[in-house]
């Protein structure tokens, strides 16, 4: 039997459950393997905790998860993989394992940070039937979605994407779920996995695949069961848009509904403005959903083209008309000073999100790249060097990207980050940091009032517990009854 160990670097707080290695224990397990959990992000003396781990077990092969290679805050701009090289550091003086790299934030800059942290192979895209291979014995060149390393220099092998619908319903037990929930408010979980969207700066089709691939309803709904039979209550869909397609985003809601689960949950979810109706806003609400995350980008139908995006800003309206006629609690997620960005463009779309009145609005200023997006491709095209006004933060010797660099429209410039703090100036409903204020309350990365709010009881998504808080609300609990009659049951 191979003994596979599953490494958590991730200590960023709220603590944000590796669901990653939750799924990859299972598929091991599944294949005759053994998996084990070294999960750093509790330690106190997370060296003291690999050494003492390595001192008393020899595993086969060694999987650590990347979640994100930085925090994706251009006012912040911090890059973790100097801690992950530390990581893997501390892990070969334990060990002549194997180690190999995965998860959504390494897979578009794998051959980077397996060059950057001196680990041995990296995965792009799911690892659920990767790992399981190389625990075998599989040759590399023959493991999809490999990269790894040959005399020649790097090798990549183009990955497959998992039918998810074969994978069996998620056991929930390998990792500390309990402490995960009262220590970081939710519990993340899948629907699906993949987005067949255009945006041009997007790395999930990258790291999740192109095509939309579902999860049955009934998985979901056993999955939500086992973590509910842990006395976690409150979930987040992971979903990169929950309600595309709409189809499958209506069969989970009544999936949840027909269980009986209904009154004894609360989640939350990313959705895309379009595809958004009243018959799927009646649902959510039947089915427990407490707030929507609308991945609006922008409010400009010039900029959303730009931006790749397939909806314009009347959908953006119509969103806000549905869940203001249905209670929702719910906000727009901007993404200011892409390619084409003026100073007009940001006004209309600071008035018109005044105007539709979400329950908050996260603004984001500047653009990732991220290397392999269409973004990525017209900054190459342009010529990433100093010399050009659209590129902020590591610019020189990161031609793959893996360092934070961000694009502004070279129209606006990083004034536009004061231009839109004057904008907004003191609405609570904005969620936007200054650039003298780096600490501010949309960066989640180590937000000392998200920890304290958790610590006194607050659950759900991170928006809405920084909402409830700046409104003085008392933590959240989950309604008595979600089983009400709707419009649209069914």
């Amino acid at each position: 039997m191979t003994v596979v160990t599953l490494i958590n670097p991730n200590r960023m707080k709220p603590a944000v459950a590796p669901i990653a290695l939750d799924y990859l224990a299972d598929s091991l397990a599944a294949a005759g393997h053994q998996p084990e959990i070294l999960d750093l992000c509790f330690s106190k003396d997370w060296r003291a905790d690999v050494d003492e781990y390595f001192a008393s077990h020899s595993p086969d092969l060694v999987g650590m998860t990347v979640r994100n290679t930085d925090d994706c805050y251009f006012a912040s701009q911090d890059f973790f993989a100097p801690f992950y090289k530390e990581v893997v550091a501390q892990i070969r003086r334990g060990t002549d394992a194997p180690i190999v790299l995965g998860g959504a934030g390494l897979s578009v800059a794998a051959k980077g940070m397996l060059e950057y942290t001196g680990a041995d192979y990296a995965v792009v895209g799911d690892g659920e039937a990767v790992l399981p291979m190389l625990a075998g014995g599989a040759n590399a060149a023959s493991v999809p979605g490999l990269v790894y390393r040959t005399q020649h220099g790097f090798a990549s092998n183009a990955p497959e994407w998992i039918d998810l619908a074969q994978v069996p319903a998620r056991s929930r037990k390998w990792l500390d779920s309990r402490r995960y929930f009262r220590e970081g408010g939710q519990a993340g979980i899948e629907t699906k996995r993949g987005c067949d969207g255009k945006c041009t700066y997007c790395a999930d089709p990258i790291g999740k695949g192109s095509v939309c691939r579902l999860r049955p309803p009934s998985h979901v709904v056993a999955e939500m069961n086992a973590l509910l039979e842990q006395g976690i209550d409150c979930f987040h869909l992971c979903d990169a848009e929950f309600n595309m397609p709409i189809s499958h985003a209506q069969a989970v809601c009544r999936e949840i509904i027909s269980s009986g689960l209904a009154g004894r949950i609360r989640w939350y979810t990313y959705a895309s403005p379009a595809p958004f109706t009243d018959e799927l806003a009646d649902l959510m609400v039947r089915a427990g959903c407490a707030g929507i995350d609308f991945g609006a980008d922008h409010g400009d139908d010039v900029m959303l083209r730009t931006l790749g995006r397939n909806f314009t800003s009347e959908d953006v309206r119509r969103t806000a008309e549905i869940c203001h006629r249905h209670g929702i609690t719910f906000m727009y997620d901007l993404l200011l000073g892409g390619p084409g960005e003026t100073f007009d463009s940001v006004s209309r779309t600071i008035n018109l999100m005044k105007e539709i009145s979400p329950s908050r609005v996260g603004v984001s200023v500047g653009v990732r790249i991220y290397n392999g997006t269409g973004l990525a491709n017209m900054v190459r095209a342009q010529g990433v060097s100093t010399s050009n006004p659209a590129l902020h933060g590591a610019i020189e010797d990161n031609d793959d990207f893996l360092r934070p660099m961000y694009f502004i429209s070279p129209e606006i410039g990083i004034g536009v980050v004061d231009f839109i703090t004057a904008l907004v100036k003191d609405d609570p409903r904005f969620l936007h940091a200054s650039m003298d204020e780096i600490d501010g309350n949309y960066n989640y990365n180590d937000n000392g009032p998200l920890v304290q709010a958790i610590a006194a009881g607050h659950r759900g998504a991170y928006w809405d517990i920084l909402r409830r808080i700046n409104e003085g609300l008392p933590p959240s609990v989950n309604p008595p009854s979600a089983e009400k009659p709707g419009k649209f049951n069914r």
